[in-house]
């Protein structure tokens, strides 16, 4: 006996990808690049900011600990002088700053000065520049003040 068979094969179905997922998926992956590259764009000019402003602000901090040694020159006797105005001077952390700074003092209190810094350098083959503005006490230096403190003080201990 033969019996008939009831089951019909069904043909295979051929696999792969068809033309509107290939296309979706590309269109996928181009905005996922296009996203990837700006953020790496973007990232890259907050770096060169970041780079340049700390750059800065280490040229300031350097201008406000020349000013603090050398505005106020030490008389012969180790009395301080009135400040003298500084004009284009550089600074040998920060080459190719150049700074001015005039001092002015304060009426209320003699030993008080507010001293207005103009700095310079150059950027991108054009001369730059900032302005700003310190308050400064006319006083013995830190590094001469450490020097007496240590170097003559220790003298006057050995009985030098």
């Amino acid at each position: 006996m033969k019996t008939a068979s009831t089951h019909t094969r069904a043909r295979p179905r051929a696999h792969g990808f068809t033309i509107l997922e290939v296309v979706l998926a590309m269109g996928i992956l181009v905005v996922g690049m296009t996203v990837l590259l700006s953020l790496f764009t973007f990232g890259a000019a907050l770096s060169r900011s970041a780079e340049m402003r700390t750059s800065a602000a280490v040229a300031v901090d350097a201008v406000l600990a020349d000013l603090s040694e050398t505005l106020f020159p030490l008389a012969p006797d180790g009395s301080v002088e009135e400040p003298v105005a500084i004009e284009e001077r550089s600074l040998a952390s920060a080459p190719g700053v150049l700074y001015s700074a005039t001092p002015m003092q304060n009426p209320q209190r003699p030993d008080e000065y507010r001293v207005d810094v103009q700095m310079w350098w150059q950027g991108g083959g054009v001369r730059r520049g900032e302005e700003f503005t310190t308050i400064l006490l006319r006083e013995v230096p830190f590094g001469e003040r450490m020097r007496r403190r240590f170097v003559e003080g220790s003298r006057v201990e050995k009985g030098q």
